[in-house]
């Protein structure tokens, strides 16, 4: 007589955190990364950035599967919000002193975009995996 043992959850599977839960949580760790940097250099610069890619990846494998849409457009609206209300509250935090709103938030995004594309890109492909794995290992 077999008996059938469960497997313990891969990496590609073990997500299972609701969507509203984890970008709340993202959300939160990403502005206090922006501060921190802030605090430390006065610009938002490369901890931030590493900050924003390990969160990338972070949410792409704690979301469940039937939550991976929100978790996919989450990385570039983060990004251009961190950088949009710098741009509005410290300019230079982002790009010159002297630019306006929307200038500033152009030159911070492009600053940063290393670590966007870097962290979406990493997001979506972590996301694109787990789909596959979903689909061809049913638990």
């Amino acid at each position: 007589m077999s008996t059938v043992q469960a497997r313990p959850a891969t990496l590609w599977e073990a997500g299972n955190r609701r969507a509203p839960a984890v970008l709340r949580l993202a959300s939160a760790l990403l502005v206090t990364a922006a501060v921190l940097d802030l605090l430390l250099s006065g610009r938002l610069g490369l901890f931030f950035d590493l900050v924003f890619v390990t969160l990338s990846v972070g949410l792409a494998l704690a979301v469940r599967p039937s939550d991976f849409f929100p978790v996919g457009v989450f990385p570039p609206l983060a990004m251009f919000g961190v950088v949009l209300l710098l741009a509005i509250s410290r300019p230079e935090a982002v790009a010159r002193a002297d630019d306006g709103a929307v200038q500033a938030t152009v030159s911070g995004l492009s600053g940063h975009a290393i670590g966007l594309a870097l962290g979406y890109a990493a997001c979506l492909g972590l996301l694109a995996v787990r789909r596959q794995w979903v689909a061809t290992h049913p638990r």
